[in-house]
């Protein structure tokens, strides 16, 4: 059985994670890249994206990849620190945000 993340508002071990990233708010800063390079990178353009599983940029609006579990934390703690505060962390089954600007 697996241990769940302490911040895991759900008490489900089998609610899958979704990241994406609102790049109207993205500041370049790249903090989300510094954690977790296997999700986010930066583009030419400056601003952050999620990749999928492939290691391709998802450059569509309000694009999402998977929250591998291995990489839980590091998304997570991506988003308490992003400064723009543009990192959404949701449950794949129902789209409730449980990290980010908008969990509650």
């Amino acid at each position: 059985m697996t241990v769940q993340h302490e911040a895991e508002t759900t008490g489900e071990s089998h609610d899958l994670l979704e990241v994406w990233i609102d790049q109207d708010l993205c500041t370049g800063d790249g903090i989300c890249a510094q954690y977790a390079p296997e999700v986010f990178e930066l583009d030419i353009d400056g601003l952050a994206y999620v990749k999928s599983g492939d290691d391709e940029l998802l450059q569509a609006p309000g694009a999402t990849t998977p929250v591998p579990l291995p990489l839980l934390r590091d998304v997570t703690d991506s988003a308490k620190e992003c400064p723009g505060d543009c990192i959404h962390v949701r449950r794949v089954s129902d789209k409730v945000e449980v990290f980010g600007p908008d969990a509650e």
